[in-house]
């Protein structure tokens, strides 16, 4: 799939396959395996930006994986997401998306939308959104893709 079809179709929470086409190095040849796994991994679909043509530099829609978290006794230290424009040259493909039941919190604004959690359920939803405040998030069911679910707006009033 292109990086078009992923912006158009994919759900926030998705898992995101991309690669070059490339076949593995083998394991002995370190700086071409290192490059091959630059271009190569699996992320989760956090964020999609639609693009904007300002006066001095348009800028191409966007969006993002996010590849992990990186720390140590429990405090992340550093978030890894990689961006993405929809002209990129790798191929992607969605190798899970959010199940029925799920919930997802976001927050969109300005032609963004970003993802902040994936929960199991409502229950854990509610829990993580007492204890992470995010003005303007959403909470959104995951539902069957027939039945549409209205979103419920977390915090205050804007």
């Amino acid at each position: 799939m292109s990086a078009q079809h992923i912006y158009d179709t994919a759900p926030l929470g998705s898992l995101i396959t991309f690669s070059n086409g490339e076949p593995r190095p083998p394991a002995r040849f370190t700086r071409k395996l290192r490059a091959w796994n630059e271009a190569n991994g699996m992320g989760r679909l956090v964020e999609r930006a639609a693009g904007c043509s300002g006066r001095t530099y348009p800028s191409p829609a966007t969006f993002a994986l996010h590849l992990g978290n990186y720390g140590s006794q429990g405090t992340i230290l550093i978030v890894v997401r990689r961006i993405y424009t929809l002209d990129s040259q790798l191929r992607f493909e969605i190798a899970d998306q959010p199940k029925a039941g799920m919930v997802r919190i976001v927050s969109r604004r300005d032609g963004r939308e970003e993802l902040h959690h994936l929960a199991p359920n409502r229950a854990a939803a509610e829990a993580w959104a007492a204890a992470h405040r995010y003005h303007g998030s959403v909470m959104e069911e995951v539902a069957d893709p027939d039945l549409v679910a209205a979103p419920v707006r977390l915090g205050r009033a804007a």
